[in-house]
């Protein structure tokens, strides 16, 4: 496995274990895993990308399904951005299903170019997350709440 990618996915996943949000956390973690879950799959071929890897199409769409529940329920736009990037690994997929002779380099780049920009991405949200956490709690309850004050008073009403 390649160094220049994993001492970055195990520093961002650190980074969002320790200072991000419940998607931070479990995004990273998912991600993490499936990378972890496809080495051990792709480890028991000899030829790999030559044929469909079926192991590996399964970890994706489990880690794609993933995402798109996390998406769903974050406020944070970096889980949509890392589920069509699965996404798109996920089509080269079913195209390499579709069409076995698929050039075996083909099938393997569309697969493996999206995992640097989703470590990055993860990185991104769990930076954001933790920039506005730590925005917020530098805040003091009594600045806030004098900023609020009284309501207005009700205006006129119409007859």
């Amino acid at each position: 496995m390649n160094i220049h990618f994993v001492v970055p996915l195990a520093l961002v996943t650190l980074f969002a274990l320790w200072a991000g949000g419940w998607p931070e956390r479990v995004g990273a973690a998912v991600y993490a895993l499936s990378v972890v879950v496809t080495v051990l799959f792709l480890l028991m071929h000899d030829q790999m990308w030559w044929d469909l890897e079926a192991g590996v199409f399964i970890v994706d769409v489990v880690t794609f399904l993933i995402f798109i529940a996390i998406a769903l329920r974050a406020d944070r736009f970096w889980p949509l951005w890392v589920s069509a990037f699965l996404g798109i690994g996920v089509l080269g997929h079913l195209a390499k299903l579709m069409m076995p002779d698929t050039y075996w380099r083909a099938y393997a780049f569309v697969l493996v170019i999206w995992s640097y920009p989703i470590i990055a991405l993860i990185a991104l949200g769990t930076f954001l997350h933790w920039q506005r956490r730590k925005h917020s709690a530098g805040r003091s309850s009594t600045s806030s709440s004098a900023r609020s004050g009284p309501p207005p008073p009700p205006g006129p009403t119409a007859s």
